[in-house]
């Protein structure tokens, strides 16, 4: 694995901040495409390690993630780093989404393109859900049944109010 520089590093965390859209899985589906796939930052298994760390934490796990693997890579000042440029891109995207929308909202081609937004939302967390899906996490066949049972319990307890 070969260690990106910082300014390496800070290009991608902000390029992730700009483009991280689609929630969570969207998110973490990103960020092991970029830092394992393409650029071999990190390995596989670390990514898988870290991403299960996170999860047990609580709070939002794509930017523990992301805090955390730019520790790994850069120490305290990486894990700030991808932590602040994590989020702070994407929010002043969503505040200006959100100005616009409330001032503007009202026009039917602003409605249009908001309105169109929707399903390119849905389909980068189902093809990110895809991916996540075909990781080697899901082989056994007790995961996948405890995976199945687990969503229709959930279905049934907000569909039913149970």
């Amino acid at each position: 694995m070969e260690k990106p520089t910082f300014k390496e590093a800070l290009k991608f965390w902000t390029k992730l901040g700009f483009i991280s859209f689609g929630g969570p899985a969207g998110q973490v589906a990103i960020m092991h495409e970029f830092l394992v796939e393409k650029k071999k930052w990190i390995s596989d298994s670390k990514f898988l390690h870290a991403l299960n760390y996170c999860m047990i934490l609580p709070g939002p796990e794509a930017q523990q993630l992301a805090t955390y693997i730019g520790w790994m890579l850069h120490g305290n000042l990486g894990g700030l780093a991808a932590g602040i440029l994590f989020v702070l891109p994407s929010m002043f995207i969503l505040l200006g989404l959100s100005a616009i929308y409330v001032s503007f909202g009202n026009l039917p081609w602003v409605f249009a393109i908001f309105s169109g937004l929707k399903p390119a939302v849905i389909a980068i967390v189902i093809l990110a859900l895809i991916k996540i899906g075909k990781n080697r996490s899901l082989v056994h066949f007790i995961i996948l049944l405890l995976l199945q049972l687990s969503f229709v319990f959930s279905f049934l307890i907000f569909r039913f109010h149970l």
